[in-house]
């Protein structure tokens, strides 16, 4: 029964590629409204896929919108159109809300999907695996940072690639929508112009450019082993995915050929990750169906970049076998620019790179077990002068991965217990006092999946998303917040018959929880075979 378990995940997820996802105060009073008796087992239907995550806030302003796409997947055909900027709310707005409604019915994969507008990557998402008797979701997203993007005709293109034939029958229906308020966004959220990579990997930065950043939409993916990189385990142990030296992955982006950031991806767990899809039907894994992008600030790399010419950007992640696929890890360019200048020049004045440290220690026995501890450290820091001075940026970054991961002789037990972290502090000093926000950045996995001689599969898995964030001015705090997304299911059911005869029973559960100088969210979210058993809110 060797690779059981793992070629289960790589079958449950045939896949493709700062904001929140969270339902609609509509959607949260139809689900306290769906509320129901649990029965014994999953049946043909469930509760529509929601999460705990707060909906984003909307302003009390006129408000347009437009329609990106209104679609069905059901290959790897992209979705082209083309985007209109809306007449009646101006040229600059408040806020920008993006909105995906989806359905689907039957059975089907979890895919991966992205919306480009002008190129530029506004959207990263998965789908949840259906019912036969059909599902609907949405996702909101605050784009407001592509407003530079959104001012003129683009074209769109969106792509949710999926398989439908006889045995898999899910066809996906999507509809894309941009909703604009009026009224002006503050400068600093939102740049005045939004790159992308040119075919070579290139970017060419307006020369007066006093502020940039570099979003990477990082996901393990393919169906593949990287789709899981977090088990992998050296070349030297017997396990179904294996690398040179284990799970240990880093996303780094690199400026011509000199390392200018470094990022440890967010451990995605799709909606048919870990051998088993009834952990998810209801509630997805924290980031599911919003990927996030990592953020890296090329500040201090501006005054390379603003020299007028091309400049290779490149994004590699680390640790993944030399020839393998697996990864994507498309490129947007957020551009800041000095109104006052038509040029602002500037210098690297540090990029220290500490040395990778990455173990993985494999221990045989009854009970295989890969040890990893691995880390890295990245310290860049440079200036720009500008209308209003010389402005310093220094961006610190620090890395550091620990897992304990043990399976059995044919993978009947395969248990992880991973912690990830991720501290990034960027200090500005220039144009008043310095500046300083600190981001320490948790992920953390645990659990394990058994198959008994009966044939049961059963997967107890908790994940967590943690944040904390300081702002400080010549180091005296001036905001702060935290953030703690914690997920939980357990989930049996039979191997090898019938979808109508697995007798799957399984309990799900999620809280968010945002806090801080900004204000108090808090929304727990309970399910039990499908069934949404809890809906509750309050800080």
């Amino acid at each position: 029964m060797r690779n059981r378990i793992v070629m289960s995940m790589l079958a449950g997820a045939t896949l493709l590629a700062s904001t929140l996802l969270g339902a609609s105060p509509v959607q949260a009073a139809e689900a306290k409204a769906q509320v129901a008796d649990v029965p014994a087992e999953f049946g043909t239907d469930w509760h529509d896929p929601l999460t705990a995550a707060p909906p984003i806030a909307k302003p009390a302003t006129k408000s347009c919108q437009v329609t990106l796409a209104d679609t069905e997947f059901r290959d790897f055909t992209p979705y082209e159109g083309t985007y209109t900027p809306p007449k009646a709310c101006g040229d600059h707005w408040s806020k920008v809300v993006l909105r995906l409604d989806g359905t689907v019915k039957g059975r089907q994969y979890d895919r991966l999907g992205y919306l480009h507008v002008g190129g530029v990557e506004i959207l990263r998402t998965s789908t949840p695996e259906p019912s036969p008797d059909g599902i609907a979701w949405s996702v909101e997203k605050d784009v407001t940072r592509y407003s530079a993007t959104f001012r003129s005709t683009q074209n769109v293109e969106m792509l949710i690639g999926n398989v439908v034939d006889d045995t898999y029958t899910g066809v996906i229906g999507v509809k894309a929508t941009l909703t604009f308020y009026e009224g002006r966004p503050a400068a600093a959220q939102t740049p005045d112009r939004v790159l992308t990579l040119g075919t070579d990997s290139t970017v060419t930065t307006p020369r007066n450019s006093e502020r940039i950043v570099a979003e990477v939409y990082a996901t393990g993916s393919g169906g593949g082993c990287e789709e899981f990189w977090y088990l992998a385990v050296p070349d030297s142990a017997p396990y179904s995915c294996q690398a040179d030296k284990g799970p240990y992955r880093e996303v780094q982006i690199k400026v011509d050929g000199q390392l200018a950031g470094i990022a440890a991806p967010f451990p995605n767990v799709w909606t048919g990750g870990w051998s088993d899809p009834f952990l998810w039907y209801v509630i997805p894994g924290p980031r599911a169906f919003d990927v996030k992008p990592i953020e890296y600030d090329l500040t201090p790399f501006a005054g390379l970049l603003n020299d007028g010419r091309p400049h290779h950007v490149d994004v590699s992640v680390v640790g993944v076998p030399e020839g393998q696929s697996g990864w994507s890890a498309p490129v947007n360019v957020l551009v800041w620019q000095d109104a006052q200048r038509a040029r602002v020049t500037g210098k690297l004045t540090l990029d220290r790179a500490g040395e990778l440290a990455n173990s993985s220690t494999y221990t045989p026995g009854s009970e295989e077990r890969v040890d990893t501890d691995a880390g890295h450290r990245l310290t860049v820091a440079g200036y720009v002068d500008t209308s209003h001075g010389r402005v310093r940026t220094t961006v610190d970054r620090k890395l550091t991965n620990t897992s304990v991961h043990r399976w059995i002789d044919g993978e009947n037990m395969d248990g992880l217990d991973a912690t990830w972290t991720d501290d990034e502090s960027v200090t500005v000093d220039g144009r008043g006092p310095a500046r300083t926000t600190a981001t320490h950045r948790t992920y953390t996995m645990t659990g394990a999946t058994t198959i008994g001689t009966d044939d049961r599969l059963r997967t107890v898995l908790a994940l967590g998303d943690r944040a904390a964030v300081v702002d400080t001015r010549d180091g005296r705090r001036t905001g702060w917040s935290r953030l703690d997304d914690t997920y939980s299911g357990d989930a049996t059911y039979t191997l090898n018959v019938p979808r109508d005869q697995r007798h799957a029973v399984g309990t799900s559960s999620e809280r968010y929880r945002l806090y801080g100088s900004g204000g108090c969210y808090d929304r727990s979210l309970a399910t039990a075979q499908g069934v949404l058993t809890e809906d509750r809110s309050g800080c």
